[in-house]
This record gives C-alpha cells, structure tokens and sequence, in this order.
C-alpha cells in the first residue's frame, strides 16, 4: 500500500486511485483534498482562507444565536447558517470520504463527515419533524466544529510549507536552456535536450545547467544555494561545477558530467518527496494502529452510542456521544508523526549543505556513538600552507617571504604555490626573478635584485655540513610539530627556514568539541605519518590516533569497534576511503569528495566543513527523538481523550457535559496535528553554536587578502 504524503494515511494502489506523477515518481492520496494541497500548495492555502472567510462570521453568528439572542425564527437562521458552513468549507470532508470510500481506505474526512453531519442531520430532522424527537439543535456544534478543524488544517498547512520551502526551492533554479558547444559552434537548446560528454558555455552572471569539469576559461561560482558557502569558489579547467550555481565575471566551458535527475540539486530537491513519505522503523507500529484507527473508533462510537441509549438517556444525547467520538478522535497524528519531523530535519540539513542519502540515514545517525575520520582533506585543508618564517640572522620574516615568493612565483610545487599565497595574503609586493631554474625534486633558484635566491624543499636541500648542524634543532623540531620545511638561501648561505602545515579547517575544532559534548568522541585514522597525525590531533583535542593507515587496515578497525558493540560513523573523501564509508554503521562524504566515496555513503556534506558531521549527527538524534516525541503525544492524546469523549466524566458533570464535548474535542483535535507539526519545526533552530576563526600564525588576526 502507498501512502498519502500529505495526511500520511494508507492508501491502495490501483488504477482507479487519485495519484498524481512527479518526477519520475507516482503519488497516491486518499483524498482530493491532499491531492490539491500536494499539487499546487499555494492554492490550496488560498481555498482554506476563503472557507475560513465564511466560515467564521457565520460559525459566530449561529453560536450567538444559540447561547446569546434568540429572536424568532433564530432556529431557521441557524439552519440556514449552518447549512452554508456545513456544504460549503466543510464539503471537502464529504469529498474526502467519498475518495476514501472509492480507494477502500480510511481518512480523518470519515470522522468529520459522519460527526458533522450525523450532528447537523439530527439537528434537521428535530426542526422539520417537530414532536417526534427530542428537541435539541446542535446547529452551532456542527458550525463551530468544522471551522475549527478548518482553522487546525490551515495552520498545519502553513508549518508544513515553512518546514518545505529551505528544499522546495532548491527545484526552481536551474535554467530552462543551455549554450551547446560543438565543432566551435554555440547554440541554444533545452535543458533535456543535453547529454552526458556535452560541451556546454556559460556566459558571466549565468546559472550554470549542470554538474560537470571546467575545460575552458577561469572564473568565480556562487554556490551559496548548495553549499552555504559565502564566498565564490575559484573555478579553472579540471575543477568541478555544480548545476545551479551562479557564474562570475568570466566565461566558461564546462565538459557535462551529470544533466537533468542526475545533477546534484536535483537528488537534494529529491528530498522533498523522500521526506514527505520517509517512515523509520519506529513508524511501522504508528502506520498498523493509523491503518485500523477510523474502523476502530467508528465501532467505539457506536458501541457508546448504544450503551448510553441502553441506559435511558435518550436519542439527543445519544447524538451527542457519537459526534463526540468520532470528532475527538485523531488519527492524522499517528500518520504525520514521522513525516513531519523528517521534513523539518532533513530541511534544516539542506540549509547546512547536509544531504541525507537513503529513507535510514537519518535514523542510523541517531544511533552513532564513535567517530572515526579520515585527516587530509578532511580535518584539514588538503593543501600546504605557510606557518613560519624563521629567519637565520638580521632579515626579517616579511623579507624571508618576499624573496621567497618572488623565486617560486611560476613554480607550480605545493609549497611554492604556499609561499606565494601567503605573500599575497599579507600584501607583501611580490619582486621579479630573473634567470628562474626549477631545480627538479629539489625547489628553485632565481635572481632577486641581482641577488641569487634559492629555496630548496625538505630532506632534498643540498647545504654543508656546518650550516646542516646549525639548522638541524629548528628542522627537527617542525618535524616534530608535523611540519614540513624549506631552506631559505641567499647566495648560497642559508638565511631562513620556511614552515608548511597541511593546517586544520576553520571551525573543525568547534565540530570536535561539539561532538565531545554530545557523547561522541573523535578517533583519527590516516595514512600520513605519526608526526602530522599526533600534530593535527593535539591541535584538535583528539586523544586516540591510527597512522600510517592502509585501507585495509582502517576497515579492520572499524570492525574491531562494531564489534565491541560501537555503532561507527566514518568520515572520509577520497576513493581509499570508500572501503571504510561502505563498511561503517554511517558513512560521511565530505565536500569535494570522490564519486566513489559519495556513493558508499549515507551522509553528503557539500561544504568542505567538519562541523557539518557534528551537525548531521546531532540533526539525526533530534529528529527521532522528535518522531519519538510525536508518537507519544498522539498515543497519550487518544489513550487520555477517547475515554472522555465516551462518557468517562459523566459521574462528576453529569449528561450535561455532551453538550461541550463535541466542541471541545474538536478544538482538541485540531491542535494535535498542529501540535505534532509546531513540534517538530523546532528543528529548525538545531545549531552547534558560534563559529570560531583560528588566528594568523604570524600573529594577530589574519588579514583580508590584498594580492590575490
């Protein structure tokens, strides 16, 4: 059986079924109601407010009719009222109930109609057969009842689009046309039309139509709407882009990867439809108790009904007994009790760049309690950067890094690359070398204002023995610190050593301390040697460490911990993680990670932010926590309800309390749906706290690039 996204209630499959095909994807519902409110939400939301419009005033009216001023003729006013209210904001129950009826399902619409109806129908039969029933007008309760459900039906449409929107829009941005490039020549042509090996132009300011490799032309890409990231990435040829971002000043030629369902905007806009019908196995015993829910209290109504008439009390309240079951009783908030948490979760993460791959990926994160993760790329930048320059006499460390710079200014080795962004970064004047030679394995060597400079990388520099012992306690010691170096000379006299750490990411420091905080401790497993490894870790505060690695190895780990009862999330972006992400209890890919390691992965984060593994995991215990929530609030609201509705009061008020209850229950029903869902949006304010920015390690905050 399918199940309705909108109400979340069963629903048979079969030709004859209001269905309505998405995507590539077939939506069954029980009524035309939740078929509307899915199709085309905005109008839906527009309907409830014109039936709400009408139905207010005249819901008021007749209850002041009823309980204020009773003029003559204020019965036939009522009828007449009420009769609007009834057939017109409340038709869409009757509706409902005849698409339930049609699909052989059972929905909300049932209880509503038959209460209302039954209460509006004895009301009728009293005023046009006067004498032969008790007088009693129920006018008012029937009025008041269906605007109030009205009023919770819109206010649970209002939450559930504000928990929809951070996904939905993710669906609007990709353009409808693309510039195909073949044989030099450009044409337009449409979005579906493209094909994976396509070569595709973006012009500046255009979105870009699908994921793909830059082939030609350097430019900028805003990739806010997936990412988060504020900045424009740099985009040059061999770097990736992603459908939907924005392009910056200059013109592309992207080689298509991935076009149309296959981009990655469109599997995280899949969410939206994943999430509406997502179910954890916690679920399976709310969907056997929605399933039987309706059947269930129209016999509890029944059987009430007749007892009370079999103790004399009379058809009126009899009336009244049934209406009061079958209004107060709630089985939507059985059914939306998953649903509605994983839209808001699953909603919360998108905006955080957080992808949730697979219906258990959001349960299996609630149950992590060990983090193993990968370090290059990882925790840290995946990169070199400059920490130190450590001049050797009289110079200073700007001057150390200008001469530097200037030498391996078109040397395209990692730490040269290193030097020169640091250069940049603090707005040093980069100098001309002249008579550049790269010294292959080694490093480079140029004139600098016609003096010779030469940087030379690590164990590869070639200095005498004397200047070898006078340097050794400052390269041992970086060495230690994890660092790698350069040496610095100047005339073929060392006059420096230059620092490189692969440095941590901004902020990750803050995502291990979260995780610690939640009862998650961090264990680094990396390839690198000991020296980095226990660098990195001492930096972060992580207190066990595996190096030098092997991909075999680190899937023995993993299982060593399974093992021991530990359910393992492992956090890694290369194609030699994609063994451990496989075999963990939940595998994270973080930004910028290989295919491979995206596809043996339950968790995508598309920013390169280890705070985004902190935040899924914290996302993933909330959100069951909230469907734990949910589903006690709808059993305890029916266990608490049901008995009062049947009578359970009656010895303390006496028969006189029927007279409120089908309203009170009403009201009570209409809360607790939007109770379920107001619950639930609280997932919108999971958050790890305030980021923190590391310092700059030549001291003092770091400056705003100059340079580059």
């Amino acid at each position: 059986m399918a199940t309705d996204p909108i109400c979340g209630m069963f629903v048979e499959e079969g030709p004859d079924a209001l269905q309505l095909v998405r995507g590539n994807r077939t939506y069954f519902f029980c009524s035309t109601v939740c078929l509307r409110q899915f199709a085309e939400p905005q109008e839906e939301l527009r309907r409830l407010r014109r039936k709400l419009a009408v139905a207010w005033p005249l819901a008021l009216v007749v209850v002041a009719l009823t309980y204020v001023v009773q003029p003559s003729g204020a019965v036939w006013i009522s009828f007449a009222l009420a009769g609007v209210v009834e057939f017109y904001p409340g038709w869409q129950f009757f509706a409902g109930t005849r698409g339930a009826l049609r699909s052989r399902g059972w929905n909300m619409d049932v209880l509503i109609a038959v209460g209302t109806g039954m209460a509006f129908g004895y009301s009728v039969l009293v005023l046009v057969l006067p004498g032969h029933l008790p007088t009693a007008y129920y006018f008012d309760a029937s009025a008041l009842i269906v605007t109030l459900i009205l009023t919770g039906n819109y206010l649970e449409h209002l939450t559930r689009e504000s928990a929809r929107a951070s996904l939905s829009r993710l669906q609007e941005v990709l353009p409808a046309t693309a510039l195909l490039v073949r044989a030099g020549v450009e044409r337009e042509i449409p979005l579906s039309d493209l094909t994976e090996g396509d070569h595709v132009r973006v012009r500046p300011g255009g979105r870009i139509p699908v994921d793909g490799t830059v082939v030609e032309g350097t430019s900028t890409a805003n990739e806010s709407l997936l990412t988060g990231e504020s900045l424009p990435a740099e985009k040059r040829p061999g770097n990736r882009v992603i459908a939907g971002s924005i392009n910056g000043e200059g013109r592309l030629e992207i080689l298509t990867v991935r076009v149309g369902p296959d981009t990655l905007l469109s599997q995280v806009g899949q969410l939206v439809a994943d999430a509406e019908t997502s179910r954890v196995p916690l679920q399976e015993l709310a969907n056997r108790i929605a399933a039987g829910f309706v059947p269930f209290v129209l016999a509890v109504a029944l059987a009430a009904t007749l007892a009370w008439a079999a103790l004399g009390v009379g058809p009126a309240v009899s009336v009244l007994v049934f209406v009061s079951v079958v209004i107060t009783a709630c089985p939507c908030a059985f059914a939306i009790a998953t649903p509605a948490a994983i839209v808001v979760g699953t909603g919360r993460a998108a905006e955080e760049g957080i992808v949730f791959k697979g219906k258990d990926s959001l349960e299996r994160a609630s149950r992590i309690d060990l983090v193993l993760t990968d370090k290059t790329g990882t925790l840290t930048l995946g990169r070199p950067v400059l920490t130190d320059a450590i001049p050797l006499g009289t110079e200073s460390a700007k001057e150390l890094l200008g001469w530097s710079a200037a030498a391996e200014r078109g040397s395209e080795h990692p730490l040269a690359r290193a030097v020169v962004d640091a250069a940049r970064t603090r707005g040093l004047p980069l100098g001309d070398a002249t008579d550049v030679q790269t010294l292959p394995g080694v490093g480079v060597r140029g004139l600098v204002n016609r003096v010779e400079i030469a940087v030379r990388h690590g164990r590869d520099s070639s200095v005498g023995d004397s200047d070898r012992d006078r340097l050794a306690p400052i390269t041992k010691e970086l060495e230690a610190r994890g660092k790698a170096w350069s040496i610095v000379t100047r005339n073929g006299a060392p006059v420096g050593v230059l620092a490189f750490f692969d440095e941590v990411r901004p902020g990750t420091s803050r995502a291990v301390r979260a995780l610690a905080a939640d009862g998650i401790p961090v264990v680094l497993v990396t390839g690198d040697h000991a020296a980095a490894a226990q660098a990195v870790a001492r930096q972060l505060g992580i207190g066990e460490v595996h190096s030098e690695m092997t991909p075999a190895s680190k899937l023995a780990l993993i299982r060593k911990y399974q093992q021991e009862g530990r359910k393992v999330a492992f956090v890694g972006d290369g194609i030699n993680d994609a063994p451990a992400l496989a075999a963990a209890d939940l595998g994270i890919a973080v930004g910028g990670a290989t295919a491979v390691a995206q596809e043996t992965s339950g968790v995508i984060l598309l920013r390169s932010d280890f705070g985004g593994v902190a935040l899924a995991l914290r996302l993933g215990r909330r959100t069951v926590r909230k469907v734990r929530g949910n589903l006690t609030w709808a059993i305890g609201y029916n266990a608490v309800l049901l008995p009062v509705a049947v009578g359970a009061l009656v010895p303390w008020f006496g028969l006189g309390i029927f007279t409120i209850l089908p309203i009170t229950g009403a009201i009570a029903m209409a809360l607790s749906s939007t109770s379920v869902v107001l619950n639930s949006l609280s997932l919108r304010w999971v958050r790890l706290g305030p980021r923190h920015e590391d310092g700059d390690p030549f001291g003092g905050p770091r400056p705003t690039p100059t340079g580059a």
